[in-house]
């Protein structure tokens, strides 16, 4: 970054933010907030995007994926999600493992994705859902099966009476590649009573992510921010996945969520502006030194969002999606799918370079 810039940065009392970022130093918790509350939010997003550039060049990556949600049945009734519906209710569904398969097969391409996660059905065991690895897998052999969130997998083990780290193994051993980040939420417990007060708590969350990587599986992070968090707390999330990153290093690509207002049971007096979004994912990408990647997820962003935020930190654009409920249930303008096509050309216009990606982000030869 040139004099210019630094100029900038001091005028705004972030010189030694400034000069941390371009030596590769971590920022503390004091500097993630001192950017959060930053009034020149396109600072903090050149900040941010020159660490990205520095990482991942002008590469933006996406990923032929797949969603399904197979049930919106779930006990944990959060304040914030329309998504959930008790069991019988109007608007309520399960999928059954043929119905999982047929909205796969019907996909006009074949995904080198495919993401599942639902609600905690209050019936639903752990053999149901290793069946629907082990036939997705029949099906796809060459896909990436990320399924199921860290509350998930605590769901399932409450209704078999075993230890979470036993549910993951049987779900590796049926198919189970990754996990996704969801369920994160904010850490806070203070937060959490309100929002979430049945999901598992943080360290649990962090503790099923760590038994995950530690038998090899991976897993992906996230942080939904713009409901009833203070931006301290939103640093204090970001500090806990990186120290979680710290000790097992399985973390791949870190999602932030900004939330949706527009069904949602749960009222914010001050909803999220553009700008704010776009800051906060700088700032993750600012403070999250160890995660490689930041995803700009244009299903809550929206499309012309998920582009601006490629220039403040985020270098992946998620994928094709072809389906989702979760995110649209609440409000999400956002489309249902995008092809390949489309996604390339959206990148191209902001004159970065796709790049095809596997879940891992290894590019995809002769994508």
């Amino acid at each position: 970054m040139n004099s210019v810039d630094k100029k900038r940065f001091e005028n705004l009392g972030l010189g030694l933010v400034l000069d941390k970022v371009l030596s590769g130093e971590r920022l503390d918790l004091a500097e993630g907030e001192r950017l959060l509350a930053c009034p020149d939010p396109l600072a903090v997003g050149a900040l941010a995007d020159h660490c990205r550039r520095r990482i991942n060049g002008r590469a933006a990556f996406y990923v032929l994926n797949q969603h399904v949600n197979y049930s919106n049945v779930c006990v944990n009734g959060c304040a914030f999600c329309a998504f959930q519906r008790r069991e019988g209710q109007d608007g309520a569904f399960a999928l059954s493992v043929d119905q999982i398969l047929d909205k796969i097969n019907r996909n006009p391409f074949r995904p080198r994705e495919i993401h599942i996660v639902g609600g905690c059905h209050p019936t639903l065991g752990l053999a149901h859902f290793v069946e629907i690895l082990r036939r997705i897998r029949l099906a796809l052999p060459e896909a990436t099966l990320k399924c199921f969130t860290a509350v998930e997998i605590a769901h399932f083990a409450r209704l078999e009476g075993l230890e979470t780290e036993e549910v993951l193994k049987a779900l590796k051993q049926a198919g189970l590649d990754m996990l996704p980040g969801g369920g994160a939420e904010i850490f806070d417990p203070e937060v959490r009573a309100k929002i979430c007060p049945k999901k598992i708590d943080a360290q649990t969350w962090l503790r099923i992510h760590g038994q995950a990587h530690d038998l090899g599986i991976r897993t992906n992070c996230t942080m939904l921010f713009g409901h009833l968090e203070s931006p301290r707390h939103r640093i204090e999330h970001l500090d806990l996945l990186r120290r979680q990153q710290d000790a097992s290093r399985g973390f791949v690509c870190f999602i932030p969520l900004p939330f949706q207002t527009e069904n949602s049971r749960l009222k914010v007096e001050q909803p999220l502006t553009g700008l704010e979004e776009l800051k906060t994912i700088a700032v993750s990408r600012l403070m999250l030194d160890n995660i490689a990647h930041i995803k700009a997820y244009w299903v809550m962003l929206t499309v012309k969002q998920a582009q601006a935020a490629l220039f403040f930190g985020a270098d992946d654009f998620d994928g094709t999606v072809v389906e989702e409920k979760i995110g649209h249930m609440a409000g999400a303008a956002s489309e249902q799918a995008l092809s390949r096509a489309e996604i390339e050309d959206m990148i191209r216009g902001c004159g970065l370079t796709p790049v095809e990606r596997d879940s891992l982000f290894n590019p995809v030869e002769g994508a």
